[in-house]
């Protein structure tokens, strides 16, 4: 018999904004562009800067430096609540059709996404 490994839940997903809590990049905030599960990392939009040389290739013949976003571990990313604007934590319930939903800690307000 096969073990079947279960997808793992996280407290962002992408579209969220959220807020960085340590890092180069602290208390800035921005929206998830995609989350990579295998290694429990975030792109996020605008932060975590990185340069990187590109060769020249037939598509872009010139090459050159562009600027890029790198990863973020996802235990340095708080959700921000979007009734209040502030970092909040999360917690799971089930909502009105059996379904698990996330919901803001602060404000005990379901959120959408």
């Amino acid at each position: 018999m096969q073990k079947v490994k279960k997808q793992a839940k996280f407290h962002i997903k992408t579209g969220d904004t959220v807020k960085v809590i340590s890092g180069d990049d602290k208390g800035k905030t921005g929206v998830v562009l995609s989350i990579d599960t295998a290694k429990r990392r975030a792109f996020v939009e605008g932060l975590n800067m990185i340069t990187k040389h590109v060769k020249p290739t037939a598509s872009k013949p010139e090459g050159g430096i562009e600027k890029k976003e790198a990863s973020i571990n996802l235990s340095n990313l708080m959700l921000v609540d979007p009734k209040t604007g502030e970092a909040t934590r999360t917690g799971r319930k089930l909502g009105e059709n059996g379904k698990l939903v996330r919901y803001s800690k602060k404000t005990g307000e379901v959120i959408n996404g």
